[in-house]
Order: structure tokens, then sequence, then C-alpha cells
């Protein structure tokens, strides 16, 4: 059955770069911004260029932040990019006292002051222990395009699929169940990015 996939519009993502990126694996995707159609599709992409504290201001504004949730709680897989895999998680040392989506237990750090940041450019994605069907198709030697100044740091350790050496180790991947959240931005990572877009609506 063919997969009906949605990219959230809230004002804060590279929306066609992503959609493009789809289409280049031969899967549409819509634009949507509004909460009562969120429910028509079977897939969720949650982009997102920009500050933390902007974003779920303007989730929240549209109706948006309790949606998504009652999405995942159907069981329906979401997939974060970037800031929309920052928004997962509880709250973010970027806008103190905002309350993320909470999906995914943990909180958002910043990379230390020793460190040039943002974070740009071509770097190795490890996997983890955990199997993730993402990986499908994809050689030992993954890498893949980044652009960030904060990073996630879940709860559990359960959760993170892929690690990324910049100053520390931190989660460049993540998932649980049907939610998945990928620091880097596969529209940016040529066929390794495409891979992981077509094996998350085709697999997970």
């Amino acid at each position: 059955m063919k997969q009906r996939v949605a990219v959230i519009d809230y004002g804060m993502g590279n929306l066609y770069s992503v959609c493009n990126s789809f289409g280049a694996v031969g899967i549409k995707t819509e634009i949507i911004s509004t909460p009562k159609s969120i429910f028509k599709f079977d897939k969720l992409i949650l982009p997102g260029v920009g500050a933390f504290g902007d974003a779920m201001e303007e989730l929240s504004a549209r109706g948006l932040k309790n949606a998504i949730k009652e999405f995942v709680l159907l069981g329906k897989p979401l997939l974060g990019i970037c800031l929309g895999m920052h928004l997962l998680l509880d709250k973010s040392e970027e806008s103190k006292g905002v309350e993320g989506l909470g999906i995914i237990s943990g909180e958002v750090k910043k990379f230390s002051s020793k460190l040039k940041c943002p974070h740009i450019g071509w770097n190795e994605i490890e996997k983890s222990k955990r199997t993730s069907q993402l990986f499908r198709g994809l050689n030992k030697d993954i890498y893949a395009y980044f652009c960030h100044s904060y990073f996630v740091k879940p709860l559990q350790k359960s959760v993170v699929l892929a690690e990324t050496e910049y100053g520390i180790r931190f989660a460049s991947m993540i998932g649980r169940g049907n939610i998945y959240g990928l620091q880097f931005h596969p529209e940016k990572s040529q066929a390794i990015g495409l891979t992981m877009l077509k094996n998350f609506i085709q697999l997970c």
C-alpha cells in the first residue's frame, strides 16, 4: 500500500529541500501546516532550522504540538531532522524554561565553547550495537553532513542508534519504536542521506 507522507510546515524548516530529496527516491510528500491534516497521513517528517524556543512557540501557536504527540501515540512513524530531532526531547539549553515535545526523555546541550561552533561539514556516523532499519543497504563507513551548535543527550542510552565524534561523542541518530531523529541533514548527505529517507518510508 502506498504511504502518505507529510512534511510539517511551522515556519522554520528547509521544507522544499527535504521534499525534493524524498522525490529523488520516488517518494511523494505533502507539506501541511494544520493539526487536523496530520491524521490523514501515515508518516510525518519534522524538519527544522533555527532556535528551539521559537520552534516550540510556533508548534504550540499552530496547534501542532499536541497533534504531533497524538499522532505518535497512534503508533505512526515520525522522523525529526536536525532541530526537528531536538524538539523530540524534553528541553534545551538553548531556550531555558521552554518545554519540548517530550516524546523522548532527555535534553539538548550546547557544545563546549572550546569547540568551533557550529559543527559544520561531513563527519562519520558510527552505528551503536542496536540495529536499525534505517541503515539497510549502507556500508560500514557512513559519513553525513552536519550543521549544528547543540546536540541531544537522551536519558536512556538504549535510544541511541549512532554516535559522532566532535570534541565529545554525541548521539547523531536516535530511535525508539516508531520515532526517529537524525542530527545531520539527510537532504545534504547525498546517497547516504537519500537511502536513510527511503528506508524510513519503506521499512519503518
